[in-house]
């Protein structure tokens, strides 16, 4: 198998800080490896060292000769905004291959209109595939990829899914989404402690890996400390037996087993450090029949005669976590926004609004005891001109001391109390934001996008104290593990209405074939529109894809389970015979 990369003793710092430490690895033909760790562990960092060599501390990279390496960037250069998406895939290519810009963008399901509009007027998960484009024109052996997924949609994450499921080629991931990871690798790089951990196993069973490689390191630890331990005992026991007895013999002794022990302790096994905080929730219930009653909401962008969304007829009860699901640009944010300031002007009356010109005859009841907290994806309810101290200070009646033992509890070292929120990075208000939230104890959370910021371990936490969480929380996430594993209904934004479903693969699907229906009808005047079809033959198509996708997820199933144990993808086969189970229903077969 050829080597497209190979490293030796690499080490990367950023200031004085140690980012990775004497790393050897490679990277091979066909690998696909996912690379993950926590936040600002320098994941970054090496993957830009990957593509420029000489940027490193010490160490050698070394990249065969024929192998061409293309970085998926994060975001347009502002003079490409202007271009459409068709011109700018042709700079990167002779005249005479300018087909290939156009094939491509068949490949990347950017319709003919989607090609021709200028790229800042096409939707994020347009511009992300478009990102995609420019980098694999260039034909390339190796991708990389940091944080692909992050403010993508449903459907366009599950797009990247498949996409990178076929790619042919090898890439190396960055990200923190689990369930995207277990899906298109097979190799993880756990990047922690300033050491790179390789397993041959994806996501979720390398992270298992590395949890019993640390149990078996705590054992080993715990064996040589007690050693370590009786051989210092001991040692000065014979010195002590030397000094009374004036034994010189003793005392050469004690000298040796001084020296052993000192041996030991410098190779002792090393245990990794533990993260310095854990992500926690607390609320309390409010006994009541609903805590938010919803009427009618519609709302309206200023300007626009047609409503974004319209909402009827919702309630929400104490002990409910309901998540809101759509395409970018339909509303969910607006409506969290939305609901947020009627909570805030209400006086425990029912009260019709007009925020902003954003909200139009709308009636919102909320329970008169009833306390709100927001999460907001642009972290905007930390004060920036205030210290971490004082930032606490809106959110619970607690005194001084309080405030400083909850800031360091969550990892904020009493040296940096006096810090300004502005200095801080994007986790690290976070996590001052959900410790506010925390410490206020709402009987409803609303949580805009609180993965965001969150590396795999937060996620994980946040998971944990969602399901156990004693209040009522709404959120708008796309994150699959975090809406399966906590919420109960699901309210899906498809053209302007909003549909509740109690289980997320329904609420995925029904997405899923609203984006394709959008996606057909892209442009004013989109040849693909199917609207002139008749019901009945609306109902065929759908059918026969229907089946057409449920003969090859049965022959995906099939064929993995023929392979050995150790070959077969226990995730991918759960999946598969999930959506199996969902189509078989769906067809009444």
């Amino acid at each position: 198998m050829t080597t497209y990369l190979t490293s030796q003793q690499l080490s990367l710092t950023l200031s004085t800080r140690v980012l990775l430490n004497n790393a050897s690895f490679s990277v091979r033909q066909g690998e696909k490896i996912g690379l993950i760790g926590q936040n600002g562990c320098g994941k970054s960092t090496l993957l830009h060292a990957l593509t420029h060599p000489t940027h490193h501390s010490s160490g050698t990279i070394h990249r065969a000769k024929h192998c061409v390496i293309a970085r998926v960037e994060q975001h347009f250069p502002a003079s490409a905004l202007t271009m459409t998406a068709i011109d700018l895939l042709r700079d990167h290519l002779a005249p005479e291959d300018f087909w290939r810009a156009d094939a491509l963008c068949q490949q990347l399901g950017l319709s003919e209109y989607a090609q021709s509009v200028a790229i800042q007027t096409l939707s994020g998960g347009q511009q992300m595939r478009l990102l995609m484009g420019i980098a694999i024109i260039q034909q390339p052996d190796l991708l990389l990829l940091d944080e692909p997924s992050n403010h993508l949609d449903l459907p366009s994450l599950l797009w990247l899914e498949t996409f990178l499921s076929q790619w042919k080629g090898a890439f190396i991931i960055v990200s923190h989404d689990s369930t995207l990871l277990d899906n298109v690798t097979s190799i993880s790089w756990i990047l922690r402690d300033a050491k790179l951990h390789t397993f041959a196993l994806p996501c979720t069973q390398a992270r298992q890996a590395l949890v019993e490689q640390d149990s078996a390191d705590q054992q080993r630890f715990n064996s040589e400390q007690k050693e370590i331990d009786r051989l210092e005992a001991s040692a000065k026991r014979l010195a002590n037996w030397g000094k009374v007895y004036d034994n010189e013999d003793l005392a050469r002794k004690a000298k040796t087993m001084q020296a052993r022990k000192e041996k030991l302790q410098v190779q002792q096994t090393v245990l990794s450090r533990e993260t310095d905080w854990r992500l926690q929730l607390r609320g309390q219930p409010l006994p009541a029949n609903r805590l938010l009653d919803i009427k009618t909401v519609c709302l309206s962008l200023p300007q626009e005669p047609t409503p974004l969304l319209t909402l009827k007829n919702k309630q929400v009860k104490s002990g409910e976590n309901i998540a809101i699901l759509g395409r970018n640009g339909c509303g969910k944010s607006t409506l969290l926004k939305a609901l947020y300031a009627s909570y805030q002007a209400a006086d425990t009356q029912t009260v019709t609004l007009n925020i902003e010109s954003m909200l139009k005859e709308n009636t919102v009841t909320w329970h008169p005891k009833c306390q709100l907290g927001y999460y907001d994806q642009d972290l905007e309810q930390l004060d920036d001109t205030q210290t971490i101290h004082d930032a606490l200070i809106p959110f619970a009646p607690l005194n001084d001391d309080q405030r400083k033992q909850a800031l360091i509890s969550t990892g904020f070292a009493f040296e940096r109390h006096q810090q300004y929120v502005h200095s801080l990075s994007g986790g690290e208000r976070a996590r001052l934001l959900f410790l506010g939230l925390s410490l206020a104890q709402h009987h409803m959370l609303f949580l805009d996008e609180p993965t965001n910021h969150l590396d795999l371990e937060g996620k994980e936490q946040l998971i944990e104290t969602l399901q156990n969480y004693a209040g009522a929380a709404v959120l708008v996430s796309h994150d699959r593990d975090l809406l399966r594993q906590t919420c109960q209904r699901f309210w899906i934004i498809i053209n302007g209405k909003v549909h509740e479903w109690t289980q997320l693969d329904d609420a995925v699907f029904e997405l899923l074939k609203s984006a394709n229906q959008e996606s057909m009808n892209d442009g004013p005047s989109s040849p693909l529109d199917d609207t002139s079809l008749s019901l009945t033959e609306r109902q065929d198509h759908d059918q026969s894809h229907d089946l057409e996708r449920l003969i090859e997820l049965e022959e995906k199933l099939a064929s993995d389970r023929q392979r050995k144990p150790k070959h077969q993808k226990p995730q991918h086969q759960r999946a598969w015979q999930e959506e199996i189970n969902r189509l078989t229903r769906k067809l009444s077969l």
